[in-house]
């Protein structure tokens, strides 16, 4: 018995699903995101509740099915509320700042690092050891934000870098002399 795939999505005010075959398409206030999802597993819109059955208990449709609720569930919850994740700058000059769409950190190397944007995506710096990336496509906005993360991943003996908010850094101890 999959749990998330059993369980019931309702649609909220202003989102509209329509469905092609495979593929299936959701339009929100915050845009309009398309996925074509496995023939075997049926999708079934009832007003505003959307439910997903599979065909057998075998352990690839049980797979399926929850991944397949679950990333119908994504799209639902980016077209309607949209995703954010946050990153903080930690270290001595490290900052960022927006020129048009680019994002160019300075975090230590001897040049700036610029970042463009993918459509559909916004970066927000509101400090300039803050940034915030936004969108609809949850997949899309982890990938660019783990993107900035890369490049400069915080390290553990002075904490240095660039990492989420609210993530927890490992310390290790340094050197010790004789």
């Amino acid at each position: 018995m999959s749990r998330i795939g059993n369980k019931i999505v309702v649609l909220p005010a202003g989102v509209e699903v329509t469905q092609n075959g495979n593929d299936v398409t959701v339009k929100g206030p915050k845009g309009e995101l398309t996925r074509t999802f496995p023939a075997e597993i049926k999708m079934n819109i009832e007003g505003s509740e959307v439910t997903f059955t599979r065909p057998d208990d075998s352990k690839e449709m049980k797979t399926i099915h929850g991944t397949t609720r679950a990333n119908f569930n994504n799209m639902v919850v980016g077209v309607s509320e949209g995703f954010q994740k946050a990153l903080e700058l930690i270290g001595v000059g490290y900052r960022a700042q927006l020129q048009g769409t680019k994002l160019v950190l300075n975090v230590g190397y001897s040049h700036p690092v610029e970042i463009v944007a993918p459509e559909g995506i916004t970066i927000e710096v509101p400090a300039n050891t803050q940034v915030i990336v936004k969108g609809s496509n949850k997949e899309v906005v982890g990938e660019v934000a783990a993107n900035i993360r890369g490049t400069r991943p915080p390290e553990p003996y002075k904490g240095k870098g660039i990492r989420y908010v609210g993530e927890y850094v490992r310390r290790k101890e340094g050197k010790t002399g004789k």
